[in-house]
């Protein structure tokens, strides 16, 4: 087990940054309670007490000193450990900041492009997908600076109960460990058995009830360097299903951040607005306690995690593929669970007829409006409406205007509901239906109706009744 853990130094390292973690996060804890420098509670939050949000400190403390131990080591701080080290502390110092002064949030966003891009020109990056595919630089720059930002944020946002962004983070630098093990990722060892011994010593201050959080210096850090693992990785595996390893490890943060950008999206909000629609909040509005709730993600975490492991084990190959579908089986379960109305809404229009409606009626829509700008006389513009009836199928219509009226009878029998449009000058339009379904949105319809005679003034020829 490469070389048992390299003559025991880094199993040394590890537990320094377990005994550190341990003991500097109270010791912070209540330094930062003294000065009131706490998290108040809030709407969307679950706490009811002031606790001070420090955990990123000691963390990053206990993760340095575990590394300075290989500072002699050819392994350390000269392999791909060190690439990571110049944007951790950028992403660190960016995080505190704003748990002291409320950045704004391009702000922040700003200092983890800059994290992002230290790591890059440090060395660090994507670069190849499976053996022989490098990629080129142009490529390559954005989607490591994509793959970082959405790591950071992902475990950022997770970061809404006590011991759930830690306990993942936890989770899945063991999964990457385990994985490192397997493949004789020796750079990829060193980076995460520290960080999971750091987590696991914050854990014990984190876990509900919580008597401190870790903060945006905490959580960033954590979502970073996860994803700088997540490339590390990738500069030694040889296949592209091997890729996929860090994305399962990782996949509660990363389905939650894009089931928010998803949300958000569907609903015009701003991307980076804040609500209380996350994962964990939907665990709880079904009625599950705090620690229920981070109990559950962290068992969707493990088995995530196993997973993963599966993908790269050689014994299980043959299964690889059945896997894959019972990753994705339980991830439209526990979507399903959640009850988001953004994906019921989402399930109606693809599968239940609603998008090919949908669509239908903006094709009509466009048609008609094509049709009355076009529309030179009187009488071309009635045939315009006349089609739209027909397609729509209407029962009746009638125009009631200056010169008289004008009607067309599809269908005989008394309408189940009617319409009508006000052109001011030009009179009235009247519409009847005899089915559930206008075949037209009819507020849309009556808005391009009067646009369409708005300010003009049709010629003296006089159209016939049809």
């Amino acid at each position: 087990m490469i070389e048992w853990l390299h003559n025991n130094l880094l199993l040394l390292a590890s537990l320094k940054a377990f005994g550190i973690s341990v003991i500097l996060t109270p010791i912070l804890r209540d330094v930062f309670r003294s000065y009131n420098v706490v998290d108040q509670p809030g709407v969307r939050r679950v706490h009811v007490y002031p606790i001070p949000r420090i955990g990123g400190i000691p963390i990053a403390v206990a993760y340095a000193v575990a590394l300075y131990t290989f500072s002699g080591e050819s392994v350390g701080l000269s392999g791909p450990v060190m690439k990571l080290l110049p944007g951790a502390g950028m992403i660190f110092l960016t995080g505190l900041v704003d748990d002291f002064f409320n950045l704004r949030p391009v702000v922040k966003l700003g200092g983890q492009i800059v994290a992002a891009l230290l790591v890059f020109w440090s060395g660090l990056s994507i670069s190849t997908l499976g053996s022989n595919n490098t990629l080129p630089f142009w490529l390559d720059l954005p989607l490591t600076v994509f793959w970082l930002l959405l790591t950071t944020n992902a475990l950022n946002l997770i970061d809404g109960l006590d011991g759930l962004c830690a306990g993942i983070g936890m989770v899945a630098t063991l999964a990457l460990l385990v994985a490192a093990l397997l493949y004789g990722n020796q750079p990829l060892v060193y980076a995460t058995m520290p960080l999971a011994c750091a987590l696991a010593g914050f854990l014990c201050y984190n876990i509900n009830p919580a008597t401190v959080f870790l903060g945006d210096s905490g959580a960033l850090l954590i979502g970073f360097l996860l994803g700088c693992y997540g490339m590390i990785w990738t500069q030694k595996t040889s296949t592209l299903l091997s890729l996929l390893v860090p994305i399962i490890a990782l996949s509660v943060p990363l389905l939650d951040v894009s089931v928010a950008v998803f949300r958000r999206l569907v609903r015009k909000q701003p991307i980076f607005g804040a609500d209380r629609a996350h994962i964990h909040h939907r665990l709880l509005d079904r009625g599950l306690t705090p620690k229920r709730a981070v109990l559950v993600l962290y068992l969707f975490a493990a088995t995530a995690a196993g997973l993963a492991l599966l993908l790269i084990a050689p014994q299980a190959a043959r299964f690889r593929n059945v896997v894959l579908v019972l990753l994705l089986i339980a991830i439209w379960l526990g979507l399903r669970e959640l009850r988001y109305k953004e994906f019921n809404f989402l399930g109606r229009m693809v599968f239940g007829g609603e998008w090919q409606q949908s669509l239908q009626q903006t094709l009509r829509l466009d048609h008609l409006t094509a049709s009355l700008a076009a529309a030179q006389t009187q009488a071309a513009w009635w045939m315009a409406i006349v089609e739209t009836a027909r397609t729509c199928e209407w029962t009746s219509l009638q125009w009631t205007h200056a010169r008289g009226t004008q009607e067309l009878v599809i269908s005989t029998g008394e309408p189940s509901w009617k319409f009508q449009v006000s052109l001011g000058e030009h009179g009235l339009l009247a519409i009847g239906g005899s089915s559930g379904r206008s075949g037209i949105d009819l507020t849309e319809f009556a808005t391009v109706v009067q646009r369409s005679v708005h300010g003009r003034s049709f010629d003296e020829e006089r159209s016939e009744v049809h």
